[in-house]
């Protein structure tokens, strides 16, 4: 930003012609053209420090008296021009240039302040949508994504068919670090959304034959969605591409570590459904990983169930951004590793009304 050294200025004085063609005090026979009679100048030298574009941007706020100089290299000159010149008057002149050189770089100082102020706003902005557009490119060129095949004419029932998905991982680069490259696999988009669409189909017939799984807990609920899910995707070797470890998680793996992650919870409240999302997170293990969180509700509000749902969610400290809300009780989110930014969650956690339990006579 300039800064003005009124103290330090200096003047000189010299003739020069002055057209007095429109002075209304002059009585000028041909006001057509220029008359000019010889007057005096003073010229003004007013230092500054600073870089000197600063005196070319227009701040937002101005007025009708702009002042009007030569910026040179630290040195801003004006002249003073008249034919009756008195000491006073040049330095009233003097004063109200100075004066309205500072007012300009007074308002330009308050837009500057605004501006630095945002800057770390528009910074985060430009990187995260430069960083959003540099993993895009990373994924169409390098990611080709971990694509597995559909039977043909699969049917979205949920009777086990002869012929199943292959599965074939492919490779996406990580971000730039100092560890060395290592390709690691991705998920792609549609087998995700076909992976989320049977589990989704699983809970209707669940809700059509309410009968069969009133007294059904979080480990026999995961049981009937391997079978499911197996019987709509079959793996390189084994046959099997879905298994699990520990009490209820449902996970595709590829050279030992996740790369799906599906979780059935009952509803317990936010302090369970947050410890289930811990859970989750902990089994992070590419930069890319897919999860579903499927949480059955046999509580009365399952309004109130929904909206806790979302509010936790959001509330926990490794969210970062709501990716889509799908329906009135599905939201996809993405949720970030709390040791490497690098490495991203998405989770879809999708609520449903389950019939309650019969309690047993006594």
């Amino acid at each position: 930003m300039p800064k003005i050294y009124p103290a330090d200025l200096v003047v000189d004085q010299r003739e020069t012609q002055i057209d007095v063609s429109r002075d209304q005090s002059r009585w000028i026979s041909d006001q057509s053209r220029p008359h000019f009679i010889t007057g005096t100048a003073v010229d003004v030298e007013l230092p500054f420090t600073g870089n000197k574009l600063g005196f070319d941007i227009q701040p937002t706020t101005s007025n009708f008296n702009n002042p009007r100089a030569h910026v040179g290299d630290g040195i801003i000159s004006f002249s003073i021009t008249g034919t009756d010149l008195t000491p006073d008057r040049v330095k009233q002149e003097i004063d109200r240039a100075v004066n309205s050189i500072n007012e300009h770089l007074g308002w330009l100082a308050n837009d500057a302040k605004s501006y630095n102020a945002s800057l770390e706003s528009l910074a985060m902005q430009a990187i995260e949508r430069r960083k959003e557009k540099l993993l895009k490119d990373k994924s169409l060129v390098a990611g080709l994504g971990f694509k597995m095949k559909e039977r043909p004419g699969a049917s979205p029932t949920f009777a086990a068919p002869s012929v199943r998905r292959n599965i074939r991982p492919t490779t996406a680069k990580p971000l730039a670090s100092r560890e060395p490259y290592k390709p690691e696999p991705i998920l792609a988009g549609e087998d995700y959304e076909h992976i989320l669409s049977v589990m989704e189909n699983m809970v209707g017939v669940m809700e059509q034959s309410p009968g069969a799984f009133r007294e059904i807990d979080e480990e026999s609920l995961r049981t009937h969605f391997l079978v499911q899910l197996n019987g709509h995707f079959a793996g390189n070797a084994t046959g099997e591409t879905f298994n699990y470890e520990g009490k209820s998680d449902i996970l595709i793996k590829v050279d030992g570590k996740n790369i799906f992650i599906g979780e059935c919870k009952f509803w317990t409240g936010e302090k369970g459904y947050l410890e289930t999302l811990d859970q989750v997170l902990s089994y992070l293990s590419w930069r890319d990983t897919k999860a579903a969180v499927l949480v059955f509700n046999r509580n009365k509000d399952f309004s109130g169930v929904l909206a806790k749902i979302d509010e936790a969610s959001r509330s926990h400290p490794n969210f970062k951004k709501l990716v889509r809300k799908r329906s009135e009780s599905s939201w996809t989110y993405l949720f970030g590793h709390k040791d490497d930014a690098n490495r991203e969650i998405t989770i879809t956690v999708q609520g449903y009304n389950v019939p309650e339990r019969i309690k047993p006579r006594v």
